[in-house]
């Protein structure tokens, strides 16, 4: 059977409605690819391609000067108040900071004081030098509160300030002295401000009392008793009241000895002098062991070499004393650490009084770790001597290697003050560091993950050269500043001609440096042979 079809007439408007609902459906199925240009430009026929990019050369101004360059203008995005120290690794911007300027004036931070942790030789010293010269430029007096390898000396001597040199025959420092707080509370008292001189004598009293007690937990790795700071403090009221002139440590031990009415019932003797005798017999001990010698020698038991002016920079040169003797080096760590904050206190109550003209002190404590490891309770010294008030006018960077340094106490009480010290910093400048300290850093400040690889990369030691050459760690000079939970601002120091020569820490080394790059080819190779 044959079948007919009927061939239908083409309708146009049909054809387009068909037409269209295909096109459609295609676009639906699968997105549209729109051609665009390479990294290098447009490629294929016609094309263009780079196939090298310069460099773009790069240009600093004002938003009003750059407004009409958008979109390739970018924000610094670092503080441009305080002390130069740098270029941003990432922006390549200027960045500048100090404690003193960031709370002063740009208002960034709560209190004056920064804490600097890094690996050794990465350049923490050349970074508290650079704030120290920028600092002194306006106005600010420099204080390096013992400085135990002698690389700030260069940088005090150009600021034409003060160098005092202890050590054992070098210089003595007499923790009694009251330095210039008497003379200081008598002229307070003739002009009529009776209440400063009041709080001046008492401050006095109070640093005193504190050194004493830190040298005999030195000594014995242990602190004094309650009952034996009771009659240390009475036996310095004593010795105020009838000894003239300035007295020493022995002074302090003959007054014990005596066994005056004041001390025997301070003592609770009850009559007894066995009593008093065997309650002292230990403390006395200790003293005569400050005062004859032993392990910490007898730097503080003559009265004072060189005393600290307060109008200029001043640095506590301790260099000559042996890194062996690590008791010792805490003892006038924080001995420099008293001398000098006690002549702030002086300076300070002078300017109140408008005696005279105000002062700024940028106070630098190096080598925190070496005092907090001396013995148990030496961080609530260290932490009654540093804790200074945002009010006096005077900002303060401590500086160690690792958290684990501040961590590795006995106690635990101490440990969690020392990370106290991290934590109230107002700011808070790391170097390299391992990986193994980062969750301790964190655990006292905000680090991001890219913030801690950063730090870890910091830390890796230079790449090999074959002939030797001067070729520096890849985190040299390489910091990064954190405030609170900002991110950070990693920053590389860059020194001026005059500053290289101020931050050569290895002076001792630059002879045999010389004698080995003048020889020909590398060390141990003669003649193509191996040594």
């Amino acid at each position: 059977m044959r079948k007919l079809f009927r061939r239908q007439k083409k309708n146009p408007l049909l054809d387009g409605v068909a037409s269209e609902a295909r096109d459609l459906r295609a676009a639906t199925s699968r997105p549209a690819r729109l051609r665009v240009p390479g990294s290098r430009g447009w490629g294929g026929r016609g094309g263009g391609a780079a196939a090298l990019i310069p460099a773009v050369r790069e240009y600093r101004g004002t938003t009003v000067q750059v407004c009409g360059l958008w979109p390739f203008s970018s924000g610094t995005s670092s503080p441009m108040v305080g002390v130069p120290l740098g270029r941003h690794e990432e922006t390549q911007a200027t960045v500048c900071c100090d404690p003193i300027s960031w709370f002063q004036r740009a208002h960034l931070i709560s209190n004056p004081s920064a804490f600097i942790l890094g690996k050794p030789g990465l350049g923490k010293s050349t970074l508290v030098r650079r704030m120290m010269l920028g600092l002194s430029g306006q106005g600010v007096h420099p204080l390096v509160l013992g400085d135990l390898k002698g690389e700030h000396v260069d940088a005090i001597k150009a600021l034409g300030g003060q160098v005092i040199e202890l050590g054992r025959g070098r210089g003595y420092l007499n923790i009694l002295d009251p330095g210039q707080a008497i003379e200081v509370a008598q002229l307070l008292e003739e002009q009529g401000h009776h209440e400063a001189a009041v709080r001046v004598r008492a401050d006095a009293h109070g640093r005193r009392l504190n050194m004493v007690v830190s040298l005999i937990t030195i000594s014995r790795n242990n602190p004094p008793t309650d009952q034996e700071q009771t009659i240390l403090d009475r036996a310095l009221r004593v010795l105020d009241d009838t000894f003239d002139g300035v007295p020493v440590l022995k002074d302090l031990l003959d007054v014990i000895t005596a066994a005056p009415d004041e001390l025997r019932q301070v003592a609770l003797d009850r009559g007894d002098m066995s009593v008093y005798q065997q309650e002292t017999r230990a403390l006395e001990a200790t003293l005569l062991g400050l005062t004859g010698g032993g392990k910490l020698g007898e730097i503080f038991s003559r009265h004072t070499t060189n005393p600290m002016r307060r109008d200029r920079a001043v640095v506590f040169d301790v260099s000559s004393i042996d890194e062996t003797e690590t008791d010792l080096q805490a003892a006038v760590l924080l001995a420099c650490w008293s001398y000098g904050f006690g002549t702030v206190n002086v300076a300070n109550a002078l300017a109140d009084a408008g005696l005279e003209p105000r002062r700024n002190y940028f106070v630098v404590l190096d080598e925190l770790w070496r005092a907090l490891r001396a013995g148990k309770g030496m961080v609530d010294r260290v932490d009654a001597l540093t804790r200074l008030n945002r009010s006096v006018g005077v900002g303060q960077v401590m500086i160690s290697h690792t958290m684990s340094d501040l961590l590795a106490l006995p106690a635990e009480e101490d440990r969690m003050k020392a990370r106290g010290f991290v934590e109230r910093s107002g700011m808070v400048i790391c170097g390299g560091l391992p990986a193994s300290e980062m969750p301790p850093l964190a655990a006292a400040i905000p680090l991001s993950g890219e913030e801690q690889q950063k730090l870890i990369s910091w830390q890796d030691p230079p790449a090999w050269d074959s002939r030797g050459g001067n070729v520096e760690p890849p985190g040299r000079g390489k910091f990064l500043i954190k405030v609170g939970g900002r991110p950070g601002i990693p920053v590389q120091i860059g020194l001026t001609s005059i500053e290289t020569s101020l931050n050569d820490t290895n002076k001792k080394w630059n002879g045999l440096a010389k004698a080995m790059s003048a020889v020909d080819g590398p060390v141990g190779l003669r003649g193509g042979g191996v040594a």
